[in-house]
């Protein structure tokens, strides 16, 4: 079947294609992000900073679009940025209502300086549409090194800062109530939040990290209720999603970031089905 100059068949190649090095990169550069976005995922939810999440991955844009002009890697452009706006964000939303605030304050800015920063050079322009869709297919052995580090340090804070990071994200009044340091714990999750994003949007970009964070785990909140089973039924389907994402866009010739993001809205469209006729 074609339409226009796009052509859409079977690559009956894919198997070659799936065998290569830089799949076997990709693959496992998809294990340690669905772990990481699995656990964050839950606590972004229940902490209502879905919308924080996503902001963050593009305040990290200006970052990584001025390291460009200033002859700096991207990603640590990326990450001063995107911590900057974590720490900001932390610090002036105490409440739910406030972060909703700070958040789209800083965002706004953030933009207009990304917008300003492309315009300066077009390598800047070119990076900017880089961080925004990224490139898992291009991830190398460094890269993944630096994801693998960064799951072992996300899950021994998570492990550590547990008990009162989930407390404050399930009942935040009466967790300041009990003397849990609400306010550390929201700086904490931001701080985390924006290492996620700075190790995985050079992967999967800024439009697909929010779906790999908030999609699998609200299907997985629809399936189980438990906080644990929850993050890790998350890691599972958002594994699921970029390794089917990776398979199919190796047999069709179709962008990986569009079928993982595919995928990972059928699951969630599928729970929400099943929920609603278990109701009915």
């Amino acid at each position: 079947m074609i339409m226009g100059n796009a052509h859409f068949g079977f690559n009956s190649e894919w198997m070659t294609i799936l065998s290569a090095a830089f799949m076997h990169n990709a693959f496992i550069a998809g294990a340690c992000i669905a772990i990481a976005a699995g656990v964050m995922g839950y606590f972004t939810i229940a902490r209502h900073s879905t919308f924080a999440a996503h902001a963050l991955a593009h305040i990290g844009l200006p970052g990584a679009t001025g390291a460009v002009l200033l002859g700096l890697p991207v990603s640590f452009g990326l990450g001063i940025f995107a911590l900057g706006g974590a720490l900001i964000i932390g610090a002036l939303g105490k409440k739910a209502s406030q972060r909703e605030i700070a958040t789209g304050t800083v965002l706004a800015f953030a933009t207009g300086l990304g917008l300003f920063f492309s315009r300066m050079s077009s390598s800047a322009s070119q990076q900017m549409q880089a961080i925004l869709f990224g490139s898992i297919l291009t991830i190398t052995s460094d890269q993944i090194w630096g994801f693998a580090i960064f799951d072992v340090l996300l899950l021994a804070v998570v492990t550590v800062a547990y008990r009162p990071l989930l407390f404050s994200s399930l009942d935040e009044q009466v967790a300041q109530a009990k003397g849990v340091p609400v306010g550390i714990m929201n700086v904490l999750f931001m701080t985390i939040m924006a290492g996620v994003i700075t190790v995985a949007v050079p992967a999967v970009g800024t439009l697909l990290i929010f779906a790999l964070v908030v999609t699998p785990a609200a299907t997985a909140n629809i399936l189980t209720s438990t906080p644990l089973r929850s993050m890790l039924l998350s890691s599972i389907l958002c594994l699921a999603s970029i390794w089917g994402g990776l398979v199919i866009s190796a047999m069709f010739p179709a962008p990986p970031s569009f079928v993982i993001v595919a995928i990972s809205t059928f699951f969630w469209l599928l729970a929400e089905g099943v929920e609603a006729l278990r109701h009915h």
